[in-house]
């Protein structure tokens, strides 16, 4: 159980009651001011915080309720994690149909934030494949909501941040797979046009596709990169092993050890240890999806004012512009992380009232908390996101204006009227003001 309630950026420190949840039958408990549901903790800003009020913890909710091999029709508590779904079912043949890039994160906190993966573009979100959840909220009503029923709370509750309810249970559409293992490719790239070029190609053929980018390069390589794609493997003989060998971070140092010298001389490293332009590769599920979950408390590398994650989306015709805007604005801060992501989200409309995602590139990158000096380049970046009409992503937030929230959200105000009122955080309290 948390002895804090901390987001993963550990930028905040709030102050706030911790009440663990064991009983999905249970009502919630009465609290003073307002709650908010707190899963694993792996958001990074401040919308699993509630500073002043009181979290619901849901790991304490954490059992299989059914399973069928056949169909691939999952049902459990909220509180399970994504790791714990993929121990039990890829030896049975499926596999998650949409996951980030950490398989720790709940069941109910994947659905509040409607997350995303490598495949957007062939799968949409996480609510594409929500058959059914079971809301609780804070007056004890409780909900089966669905496509068919209760159909506005649950497009509400996918991407609701865990403001219309807890959500207690869920039933999940998993998908079909041969084998653990994934068949794909590495492809260099000098700049973001060869990007753009690499990623409309690969989506014809590979169900999964994203790039690392080197977000402190200036000049003409401005904007290089690796691409990952790749699709599942069909079945492999032999005792499947996994290929992760989990490191450690096992203090916080006393500063950062992301800086403008360790950043340019990780990402060059990084990105010439790929000699050929091309690199073939087969290896297992864990590597490929989850790289940084290689890193037991990584997070803890960015000292203790911790770090800023930063992610946009910016429509499909102004990407390739504004994207060279952005590089080109954090190169020159001397800011940025070893693991910049960049990739395309696909026309599928995302279910959620309030999700994130939509048709055009995004770019997600952490900066170590350097006080006002970092927020004022993120004001710089959230000027040329907010030009083009694009958004950035709640979940990885920690200081966009109410103004502009309200811009990439606009249906805010419709969203409002399915929030339970016992219910909010300090991310909520923030863009509400």
């Amino acid at each position: 159980m948390p002895t804090q309630g901390e987001s993963w950026g550990r930028y905040f420190h709030p102050r706030q009651q911790i009440i663990s949840l064991n009983d999905r039958s249970a009502r919630l408990p009465t609290v003073a001011g307002t709650a908010l549901p707190y899963g694993n903790g792996r958001s990074y800003g401040d919308s699993c915080l509630n500073d002043g009020g009181t979290l619901l913890h849901t790991r304490g909710i954490d059992r299989f309720i059914a399973f069928d091999p056949a169909t691939g029709i999952l049902t459990c508590e909220a509180g399970v994690l994504f790791s714990e779904i993929l121990d039990l079912v890829v030896s049975q043949g499926w596999f998650l149909p949409v996951t980030p890039g950490t398989r720790f994160v709940t069941v109910g906190g994947a659905i509040a934030n409607d997350v995303h993966g490598k495949n957007h573009h062939a799968a949409g979100t996480i609510g594409h494949h929500v058959i059914e959840l079971e809301l609780l909220r804070t007056d004890g009503e409780r909900l089966r909501c669905s496509l068919s029923e209760h159909a506005d709370m649950f497009k509400a509750s996918i991407g609701g941040l865990g403001l219309t309810g807890v959500i207690v249970t869920a039933t999940l559409q998993l998908k079909r797979i041969a084998s653990a293992w994934m068949t794909g490719e590495s492809v260099k790239f000098g700049n973001l046009d060869e990007f753009f070029a690499i990623s409309e190609e690969s989506e014809r053929d590979y169900e999964y596709t994203v790039a690392w980018i080197d977000c402190a390069r200036r000049g003409a390589g401005a904007g290089r990169g690796l691409f990952s794609r790749a699709n599942h493997s069909p079945a492999r003989s032999g005792k499947v092993a996994h290929s992760q060998r989990p490191l450690a971070m096992p203090v916080v140092p006393p500063v950062s050890l992301v800086n403008p010298v360790t950043l340019r001389l990780f990402n060059q490293l990084y990105y010439h240890r790929q000699r050929p332009i091309m690199a073939h590769a087969v290896r297992h599920y864990e590597p490929f999806f989850y790289p940084l979950d290689g890193i037991r408390d990584w997070n803890r590398m960015y000292g203790p004012r911790g770090f800023l994650q930063y992610q946009c989306v910016v429509p499909a015709a102004d990407a390739p512009k504004v994207m060279t805007a952005l590089i080109g604005e954090i190169s020159r801060s001397g800011a940025g992380s070893f693991l910049a992501v960049l990739k395309q989200f696909g026309d599928i409309p995302s279910l959620g009232m309030m999700s994130f995602p939509r048709k055009g590139t995004t770019l997600a990158l952490d900066f170590p908390n350097t006080g006002a000096e970092t927020l004022a380049l993120l004001n710089r970046l959230d000027d040329l996101v907010d030009e083009a009409s694009g958004a950035v992503y709640p979940a990885k937030d920690a200081r966009m204006s109410s103004q502009r929230f309200r811009r990439y959200f606009p249906r805010w105000n419709e969203f409002e009227q399915f929030r339970d009122p016992g219910l909010s955080s300090s991310f909520w309290q923030r863009v509400m003001e």
